[in-house]
Protein backbone atom coordinates (compact mmCIF):
# COMPACT_ATOMS: atom_id res chain seq x y z
CA UNK A 1 0.00 0.00 0.00
CA UNK A 2 1.52 3.41 -1.24
CA UNK A 3 -0.46 6.66 1.01
CA UNK A 4 1.00 10.28 1.49
CA UNK A 5 2.96 11.09 5.24
CA UNK A 6 1.05 14.34 6.02
CA UNK A 7 3.61 15.35 8.60
CA UNK A 8 6.08 13.46 11.46
CA UNK A 9 6.77 13.83 15.15
CA UNK A 10 9.80 13.01 16.91
CA UNK A 11 9.58 13.30 20.33
CA UNK A 12 6.57 15.91 20.05
CA UNK A 13 8.89 17.76 17.46
CA UNK A 14 7.94 18.09 14.20
CA UNK A 15 10.51 16.65 11.65
CA UNK A 16 11.10 16.99 7.80
CA UNK A 17 12.82 13.28 7.58
CA UNK A 18 14.23 10.01 9.90
CA UNK A 19 16.29 7.58 9.62
CA UNK A 20 17.59 4.45 11.33
CA UNK A 21 18.03 4.25 14.85
CA UNK A 22 15.03 6.91 15.08
CA UNK A 23 11.82 6.72 16.84
CA UNK A 24 9.48 8.80 14.92
CA UNK A 25 5.19 9.06 14.82
CA UNK A 26 3.98 9.23 11.31
CA UNK A 27 0.55 10.94 10.46
CA UNK A 28 -0.76 8.86 7.38
CA UNK A 29 -4.27 9.78 6.29
CA UNK A 30 -7.09 7.51 4.01
CA UNK A 31 -5.56 4.53 5.49
CA UNK A 32 -8.01 2.07 7.27
CA UNK A 33 -6.90 1.57 10.73
CA UNK A 34 -8.29 -1.78 10.85
CA UNK A 35 -5.63 -2.69 8.41
CA UNK A 36 -2.80 -2.10 10.58
CA UNK A 37 -0.27 -4.80 11.58
CA UNK A 38 2.80 -4.79 12.36
CA UNK A 39 5.19 -4.68 9.00
CA UNK A 40 7.85 -2.24 7.28
CA UNK A 41 7.31 1.05 6.33
CA UNK A 42 9.43 2.53 4.03
CA UNK A 43 10.30 5.02 0.59
CA UNK A 44 8.48 3.49 -2.00
CA UNK A 45 10.36 0.87 -4.11
CA UNK A 46 13.16 1.00 -1.71
CA UNK A 47 11.91 -2.71 -0.46
CA UNK A 48 11.29 -5.27 -2.39
CA UNK A 49 9.60 -8.74 -1.43
CA UNK A 50 11.44 -11.71 -3.09
CA UNK A 51 11.39 -15.59 -3.17
CA UNK A 52 14.81 -16.15 -4.34
CA UNK A 53 17.68 -14.37 -4.62
CA UNK A 54 21.81 -14.20 -6.20
CA UNK A 55 24.06 -13.40 -4.21
CA UNK A 56 27.86 -12.71 -4.05
CA UNK A 57 29.53 -14.60 -0.77
CA UNK A 58 32.71 -15.75 1.16
CA UNK A 59 32.64 -18.75 3.77
CA UNK A 60 33.50 -17.44 7.03
CA UNK A 61 36.51 -19.35 8.06
CA UNK A 62 35.92 -20.54 11.22
CA UNK A 63 32.76 -22.27 9.80
CA UNK A 64 33.93 -25.93 10.03
CA UNK A 65 33.00 -28.18 7.01
CA UNK A 66 32.10 -27.71 3.68
CA UNK A 67 28.95 -25.70 1.80
CA UNK A 68 27.17 -27.87 -0.47
CA UNK A 69 24.76 -26.86 -3.11
CA UNK A 70 21.33 -28.60 -2.55
CA UNK A 71 21.85 -27.76 1.58
CA UNK A 72 19.30 -25.64 3.71
CA UNK A 73 20.91 -22.89 5.47
CA UNK A 74 18.90 -20.41 8.07
CA UNK A 75 19.31 -17.22 5.63
CA UNK A 76 19.39 -14.13 7.54
CA UNK A 77 18.48 -10.76 5.50
CA UNK A 78 16.31 -7.70 5.96
CA UNK A 79 14.38 -8.52 9.57
CA UNK A 80 13.74 -12.03 8.80
CA UNK A 81 15.56 -15.40 8.95
CA UNK A 82 13.85 -18.22 7.04
CA UNK A 83 15.45 -21.08 5.55
CA UNK A 84 16.60 -21.48 2.34
CA UNK A 85 18.42 -23.67 -0.07
CA UNK A 86 21.74 -22.94 -2.02
CA UNK A 87 23.26 -23.94 -5.29
CA UNK A 88 26.92 -22.32 -5.52
CA UNK A 89 28.33 -21.37 -9.02
CA UNK A 90 31.71 -19.67 -10.30
CA UNK A 91 33.17 -18.21 -13.14
CA UNK A 92 33.75 -20.19 -15.87
CA UNK A 93 37.78 -21.76 -15.00
CA UNK A 94 39.12 -19.09 -17.85
CA UNK A 95 37.43 -16.07 -15.91
CA UNK A 96 38.76 -16.91 -12.22
CA UNK A 97 40.83 -14.43 -12.03
CA UNK A 98 39.14 -12.19 -13.46
CA UNK A 99 38.46 -8.68 -11.52
CA UNK A 100 35.74 -8.65 -9.09
CA UNK A 101 32.69 -6.54 -10.08
CA UNK A 102 31.28 -5.16 -6.35
CA UNK A 103 27.24 -5.70 -6.09
CA UNK A 104 26.72 -6.22 -10.02
CA UNK A 105 25.50 -9.68 -11.63
CA UNK A 106 26.16 -10.23 -15.47
CA UNK A 107 23.89 -12.52 -16.64
CA UNK A 108 24.95 -12.32 -20.39
CA UNK A 109 28.26 -14.62 -19.09
CA UNK A 110 28.21 -18.49 -18.80
CA UNK A 111 28.74 -19.96 -15.38
CA UNK A 112 30.01 -23.16 -13.83
CA UNK A 113 28.01 -25.05 -11.41
CA UNK A 114 29.94 -26.33 -8.11
CA UNK A 115 28.73 -29.15 -6.18
CA UNK A 116 30.43 -27.21 -3.05
CA UNK A 117 31.63 -23.55 -2.25
CA UNK A 118 35.65 -24.02 -3.53
CA UNK A 119 37.94 -22.98 -0.91
CA UNK A 120 41.46 -24.58 0.21
CA UNK A 121 39.74 -27.18 2.17
CA UNK A 122 37.04 -28.26 -0.01
CA UNK A 123 36.33 -31.81 -1.52
CA UNK A 124 37.48 -30.53 -5.49
CA UNK A 125 40.94 -28.67 -4.24
CA UNK A 126 41.54 -31.87 -2.15
CA UNK A 127 40.91 -34.04 -5.38
CA UNK A 128 42.99 -31.70 -7.34
CA UNK A 129 46.06 -32.06 -4.63
CA UNK A 130 45.62 -35.61 -5.31
CA UNK A 131 46.06 -34.82 -9.41
CA UNK A 132 49.31 -33.31 -8.01
CA UNK A 133 48.18 -29.77 -9.41
CA UNK A 134 50.19 -28.76 -6.00
CA UNK A 135 48.55 -24.85 -5.96
CA UNK A 136 45.15 -24.87 -6.85
CA UNK A 137 43.35 -22.14 -8.20
CA UNK A 138 40.31 -20.81 -6.58
CA UNK A 139 38.03 -18.11 -8.42
CA UNK A 140 38.25 -14.38 -6.49
CA UNK A 141 34.49 -14.32 -6.42
CA UNK A 142 31.79 -16.62 -5.86
CA UNK A 143 28.32 -16.77 -6.21
CA UNK A 144 24.92 -18.63 -4.81
CA UNK A 145 21.16 -19.31 -5.96
CA UNK A 146 19.11 -18.75 -2.35
CA UNK A 147 15.77 -20.30 -2.97
CA UNK A 148 13.67 -19.41 0.19
CA UNK A 149 10.68 -21.57 1.72
CA UNK A 150 8.87 -18.35 2.29
CA UNK A 151 9.06 -15.09 1.06
CA UNK A 152 11.23 -12.27 2.33
CA UNK A 153 11.10 -8.67 2.25
CA UNK A 154 14.21 -6.63 2.39
CA UNK A 155 16.28 -3.87 0.43
CA UNK A 156 18.55 -4.37 -2.96
CA UNK A 157 22.22 -5.08 -1.87
CA UNK A 158 21.34 -6.22 1.51
CA UNK A 159 23.76 -8.01 4.09
CA UNK A 160 22.82 -11.56 3.34
CA UNK A 161 24.04 -14.28 6.63
CA UNK A 162 23.88 -18.12 6.22
CA UNK A 163 23.96 -20.43 9.55
CA UNK A 164 23.19 -23.94 10.87
CA UNK A 165 21.66 -22.79 13.51
CA UNK A 166 20.03 -25.88 14.69
CA UNK A 167 23.62 -26.66 15.84
CA UNK A 168 24.04 -27.73 19.74
CA UNK A 169 24.69 -24.12 21.33
CA UNK A 170 27.06 -25.64 23.74
CA UNK A 171 29.27 -27.11 20.83
CA UNK A 172 32.64 -25.00 20.74
CA UNK A 173 31.72 -24.47 16.96
CA UNK A 174 31.06 -21.74 15.09
CA UNK A 175 26.78 -21.49 13.62
CA UNK A 176 27.66 -18.74 10.54
CA UNK A 177 28.42 -20.15 7.65
CA UNK A 178 28.92 -17.18 4.69
CA UNK A 179 27.55 -14.34 4.60
CA UNK A 180 27.43 -12.09 0.99
CA UNK A 181 25.45 -9.18 -0.20
CA UNK A 182 22.10 -9.54 -2.17
CA UNK A 183 22.73 -8.72 -6.04
CA UNK A 184 19.50 -9.47 -7.73
CA UNK A 185 16.27 -10.78 -6.25
CA UNK A 186 12.96 -12.48 -7.96
CA UNK A 187 9.59 -11.02 -6.86
CA UNK A 188 8.05 -13.78 -9.47
CA UNK A 189 6.87 -16.76 -7.58
CA UNK A 190 7.24 -18.85 -11.04
CA UNK A 191 10.65 -17.45 -11.24
CA UNK A 192 11.83 -20.79 -12.06
CA UNK A 193 9.81 -20.38 -15.24
CA UNK A 194 10.16 -16.92 -15.36
CA UNK A 195 13.62 -15.95 -14.60
CA UNK A 196 15.91 -18.75 -13.87
CA UNK A 197 16.56 -19.26 -17.29
CA UNK A 198 18.47 -16.01 -18.04
CA UNK A 199 21.07 -17.80 -15.66
CA UNK A 200 23.10 -19.24 -17.45
CA UNK A 201 24.96 -21.85 -15.23
CA UNK A 202 25.92 -24.90 -16.52
CA UNK A 203 27.58 -28.56 -16.10
CA UNK A 204 30.22 -29.89 -17.76
CA UNK A 205 29.50 -33.59 -18.93
CA UNK A 206 31.75 -36.39 -20.30
CA UNK A 207 31.43 -39.45 -21.70
CA UNK A 208 33.60 -42.07 -22.43
CA UNK A 209 33.65 -45.03 -24.64
CA UNK A 210 35.62 -47.14 -26.89
CA UNK A 211 36.22 -47.65 -30.79
CA UNK A 212 34.59 -51.45 -31.48
CA UNK A 213 36.21 -51.65 -35.34
CA UNK A 214 36.75 -49.65 -38.68
CA UNK A 215 34.93 -48.89 -41.68
CA UNK A 216 37.16 -47.18 -43.91
CA UNK A 217 39.71 -44.82 -43.68
CA UNK A 218 37.51 -41.87 -42.45
CA UNK A 219 35.05 -43.91 -40.48
CA UNK A 220 34.34 -45.81 -37.16
CA UNK A 221 32.22 -47.53 -35.29
CA UNK A 222 31.81 -46.80 -31.65
CA UNK A 223 30.56 -48.43 -28.36
CA UNK A 224 29.79 -47.76 -24.08
CA UNK A 225 28.76 -44.60 -24.85
CA UNK A 226 25.53 -44.52 -25.19
CA UNK A 227 23.03 -47.29 -23.46
CA UNK A 228 20.94 -49.19 -25.80
CA UNK A 229 17.58 -47.24 -24.92
CA UNK A 230 19.45 -44.16 -25.70
CA UNK A 231 18.23 -41.69 -28.36
CA UNK A 232 21.70 -41.58 -30.38
CA UNK A 233 20.18 -38.80 -32.87
CA UNK A 234 20.27 -35.88 -30.53
CA UNK A 235 23.82 -36.42 -30.02
CA UNK A 236 24.32 -36.41 -33.97
CA UNK A 237 26.61 -33.62 -34.93
CA UNK A 238 28.58 -34.04 -31.79
CA UNK A 239 32.03 -33.94 -31.48
CA UNK A 240 34.20 -36.56 -30.02
CA UNK A 241 38.52 -36.97 -29.54
CA UNK A 242 39.87 -40.34 -29.70
CA UNK A 243 42.46 -41.38 -27.41
CA UNK A 244 44.75 -41.81 -30.30
CA UNK A 245 44.46 -37.48 -30.93
CA UNK A 246 42.20 -37.62 -34.02
CA UNK A 247 39.10 -35.59 -34.10
CA UNK A 248 35.70 -37.16 -34.94
CA UNK A 249 32.25 -35.99 -34.98
CA UNK A 250 28.94 -38.97 -34.39
CA UNK A 251 26.86 -39.47 -37.64
CA UNK A 252 24.39 -41.57 -36.24
CA UNK A 253 23.78 -44.84 -34.69
CA UNK A 254 24.65 -47.95 -35.73
CA UNK A 255 22.32 -51.32 -35.04
CA UNK A 256 20.29 -51.38 -32.13
CA UNK A 257 22.33 -52.14 -29.15
CA UNK A 258 23.85 -48.28 -28.82
CA UNK A 259 26.90 -48.58 -30.92
CA UNK A 260 27.33 -45.72 -33.65
CA UNK A 261 29.02 -44.02 -36.15
CA UNK A 262 31.94 -41.33 -36.07
CA UNK A 263 33.12 -39.66 -39.09
CA UNK A 264 36.76 -38.41 -38.67
CA UNK A 265 36.93 -35.76 -40.97
CA UNK A 266 41.03 -35.74 -41.07
CA UNK A 267 41.27 -39.40 -41.82
CA UNK A 268 42.68 -41.96 -39.29
CA UNK A 269 46.60 -42.05 -39.06
CA UNK A 270 48.47 -45.34 -39.71
CA UNK A 271 49.28 -45.89 -36.43
CA UNK A 272 45.84 -45.70 -35.23
CA UNK A 273 44.71 -48.24 -38.10
CA UNK A 274 47.36 -51.13 -37.13
CA UNK A 275 46.34 -50.47 -33.71
CA UNK A 276 42.57 -51.40 -34.24
CA UNK A 277 43.75 -54.16 -36.57
CA UNK A 278 46.02 -55.64 -33.88
CA UNK A 279 42.53 -55.22 -31.41
CA UNK A 280 40.02 -57.10 -33.81
CA UNK A 281 42.16 -59.99 -34.69
CA UNK A 282 42.61 -60.50 -30.96
CA UNK A 283 39.09 -59.96 -30.33
CA UNK A 284 37.99 -62.47 -33.12
CA UNK A 285 40.90 -64.91 -31.56
CA UNK A 286 39.29 -64.54 -28.34
CA UNK A 287 35.89 -65.02 -29.25
CA UNK A 288 36.65 -68.64 -30.82
CA UNK A 289 38.11 -70.20 -27.82
CA UNK A 290 39.84 -70.11 -24.85
CA UNK A 291 40.34 -65.79 -24.01
CA UNK A 292 43.56 -67.21 -22.51
CA UNK A 293 45.23 -68.06 -25.50
CA UNK A 294 45.26 -64.62 -26.59
CA UNK A 295 48.53 -64.18 -24.57
CA UNK A 296 50.05 -67.45 -25.55
CA UNK A 297 53.44 -67.28 -26.51
CA UNK A 298 55.24 -64.85 -23.66
CA UNK A 299 53.18 -61.55 -25.28
CA UNK A 300 51.32 -60.78 -22.19
CA UNK A 301 50.55 -56.76 -23.29
CA UNK A 302 47.11 -56.89 -24.77
CA UNK A 303 46.75 -54.03 -27.32
CA UNK A 304 44.89 -51.63 -25.89
CA UNK A 305 41.12 -50.67 -27.05
CA UNK A 306 41.45 -46.99 -28.57
CA UNK A 307 39.25 -44.33 -26.21
CA UNK A 308 36.18 -42.14 -27.31
CA UNK A 309 35.97 -39.09 -24.72
CA UNK A 310 32.87 -36.92 -25.32
CA UNK A 311 32.58 -33.56 -23.75
CA UNK A 312 30.00 -30.84 -23.81
CA UNK A 313 28.11 -28.65 -21.54
CA UNK A 314 24.65 -28.64 -20.36
CA UNK A 315 22.86 -25.66 -18.65
CA UNK A 316 21.17 -26.22 -15.73
CA UNK A 317 18.05 -24.45 -16.12
CA UNK A 318 17.71 -24.78 -19.60
CA UNK A 319 14.06 -26.41 -20.01
CA UNK A 320 15.02 -27.77 -23.80
CA UNK A 321 18.35 -29.70 -21.74
CA UNK A 322 20.49 -28.73 -24.98
CA UNK A 323 23.84 -30.41 -25.54
CA UNK A 324 26.36 -27.44 -26.39
CA UNK A 325 30.10 -27.55 -27.48
CA UNK A 326 32.61 -24.76 -27.73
Amino acid sequence: VTKKVKSMQMFHTPVTYAMQGDRVGICVTQFDPKLLERGLICTPESLHTIHAAIISLKKIQYFRGPLQTKAKFHITVGHETVMGRVMFFSPAPSDFNEEIQENVFDFEKDYLYQEEYLCKDSKTSEENKENDQSEVQLPRQQWALLEFEKPVTCPKLCLVIGSKLDTDIHANTCRLAFHGVLLQGMEDKNYAETFLPKLKVYKLKHKEGQVERVMDDYSVIGRSLFKKETNIQIFVGLKVKLSTGEDGVIEGGFGQSGKFKIRIPDGLRPDTKLLLAVASKKKSKGGKGDPGKEEEGGRSESAQPVGISLLFKRYVFDTQKKMIQS
